[in-house]
């Protein structure tokens, strides 16, 4: 197994961890609406919890309002309920055609919270990038083993391991500062 081949399931595994963090990210609440922060949401559909997405459209009229048109106007009641279930805080409005999600501006010890919520949340996805990191050095200590690998190609590796790594790192720095931001600029 070729260097190359560890260093490519690295970027890939550290890639999809990555993405878990903006997903987190992106369902928390800040002031402005956004679709991600209800995406999560599952309605029972005919005794199957089926994401909101596919029962019907979200859209964002105003910046602090969500708007959730099903497709089946008899699932009104679900969704409203699935919402109130949720732990996003807020009180859905339904109208008999569609429901309305207008969220109140967040006070700043909730802006505190969110921003203590960000970094729990780019502290898991750190020591993940980490965990992957040593488990692909233990898997390149193993490969130079069985596969007679010379220390210089391993240390290479590795070398190119801890780039990958604290490329990524910066990427979770990066997707932080800015979700920090966003979250105390109002």
């Amino acid at each position: 197994m070729p260097i190359a081949e560890v260093l490519t399931r690295t970027r890939e595994h550290m890639a999809k961890t990555l993405e878990h963090f903006q997903q987190q990210l992106a369902r928390l609440r800040t002031g402005r609406a956004t679709p991600a922060l209800i995406e999560h949401i599952r309605i029972e559909y005919y005794g199957v919890p089926t994401p909101i997405t596919q029962v019907g459209t979200i859209t964002v009229p105003e910046p602090r309002m969500l708007v959730v048109q099903p497709w089946d106007r008899s699932l009104l009641s679900a969704i409203e309920k699935a919402i109130l279930q949720s732990d996003i805080g807020v009180t859905p409005n339904n109208d008999g055609s569609v429901i309305r999600i207008v969220l109140p501006p967040l006070s700043e010890e909730r802006r505190r919270e969110l921003v203590r919520v960000c970094k729990k949340y780019a502290e898991e996805a750190r020591v993940a990038i980490r965990n992957i990191r040593r488990d692909h050095i233990e898997e390149l200590r193993r490969v130079e083993k069985e596969e007679h690998l010379s220390e210089d190609e391993r240390r290479r590796g590795e070398q190119e391991l801890q780039k990958i790594t604290d490329k990524f790192m910066e990427d979770i720095e990066r997707l932080l500062e800015r979700k920090e931001k966003e979250i105390l600029e109002e």
